[in-house]
């Protein structure tokens, strides 16, 4: 009896082993993606096309923003965890350490094309001609003294004319995404802090000290100026044109999508349009990404299929049918770069 209980008990704990050598994935029968609202129309549209072309269930995609996708993404492995996060900047040193420690030690990096971050406001309403200056002094929470000299004072500034006088004599109001979304990451790093880097005492503190310059570069006002208006940027295009004198920041593409309804300020001189952010003249454009989890390839069945349908140039090409929703193409050579990497999972190596 003692026997057959010890024969008993070993079978039981291989099957045990057994089950749980099987990633938890393998419950899943259709591909997760979260991640930015920017990349959601495009990822959304990729979803549709691999759902009708070929034999496996069309992905679901959620817009939860870079930040609130890059930490499920991160969270492990397994069915409670999705396959793949979009992201509208770069994946960030702690991010990609909080991946390693929680096991999702296998990670492959892909860059889709760029896009333009816009200041738009509704057709009814005048253009903005605004600098990246205007932009920072407008929208931060502390700026140097009206007066001059090294201090800094509770943004003052209530309207756009107060800021620079050749700007229309309307309250500064600024719909805009939370701090979750890749969207602001890009906003207050291209364009804040470009406009802060033009005064140069501040500027200064980048090389003496980068803590204090962050905050006074990034930190948005908290006064009603600026309103996180949340991650969907389609309820921000609405928002315009119940209010025509304020302003809305989102991608490109939704500018591109609403272009009867909307304008993009021009920044520095330059138009938010397909052809300026492609050739780099317009100041405010970022790279947009997707990763994958490899671990989950092999396991959530089409993984490999829908990464090949992404990354080809019937997709992301320039002729492709995401350059119709507003993604601008990257170059032959790094569309060929980063399709390679994607077919053979290579793994990120973290660069800072």
């Amino acid at each position: 009896m003692w026997k057959e209980s010890v024969i008993l008990a070993a079978a039981l704990l291989l099957v045990v082993a057994a089950v749980s050598s099987v990633p938890a994935a393998s419950g899943r029968d259709y591909i997760a993606v979260v991640g930015s609202s920017t990349v959601y129309p495009f990822a959304t549209t990729v979803a549709e096309q691999f759902g009708k072309t070929t034999k496996f269930k069309t992905p679901k995609i959620e817009s939860t923003g870079s930040g609130g996708g890059m930490k499920l993404f991160c969270a492990g492995n397994g069915i409670n965890t999705p396959d793949i996060t979009n992201a509208s900047r770069r994946i960030k040193h702690a991010e990609y350490e909080k991946c390693l420690k929680n096991g999702v030690n296998k990670i492959t990096e892909v860059k889709i094309g760029y896009d333009g971050i816009v200041l738009a406001n509704a057709k009814s309403a005048p253009l903005m001609h605004l600098s990246k200056k205007d932009i920072y002094l407008a929208l931060a929470k502390d700026v140097p003294g009206p007066e001059g000299g090294e201090i800094l004072v509770p943004n003052p500034y209530i309207t756009w004319k107060d800021v620079n006088l050749a700007l229309p004599d309307t309250k500064i109001e600024v719909l805009g995404p939370p701090p979750t979304s890749g969207t602001r990451d890009a906003f207050v790093e291209l364009a804040m802090q470009g406009g802060c880097r033009t005064i140069d005492w501040i500027n200064t503190l980048k090389k003496t000290d980068k803590k204090k310059f962050k905050a006074i570069c990034h930190t948005l006002r908290e006064d009603g100026a600026y309103i996180e208006a949340g991650e969907n940027d389609n309820l921000i295009v609405r928002k315009l044109e119940a209010n025509p004198k304020a302003l809305g920041i989102f991608g490109f593409s939704y500018l591109d999508q609403n272009a009867d309804k909307i304008q993009g300020s021009i920044v520095d001189g330059e138009a938010p349009t397909f052809v300026n952010i492609a050739a780099d003249r317009y100041p405010v454009s970022r790279p947009l990404y997707f990763y994958i989890k490899n671990a989950h390839v092999g396991v959530v069945p089409g993984m490999r299929e829908y990464i090949a349908v992404f990354t080809s140039d019937r997709a992301w090409g320039p002729e492709g049918y995401l350059a119709d929703k507003g993604l601008i193409p990257m170059p032959d050579d790094e569309r060929k770069r980063f399709a390679a990497d994607a077919a053979a999972l290579k793994p990120l190596v973290f660069d800072k």
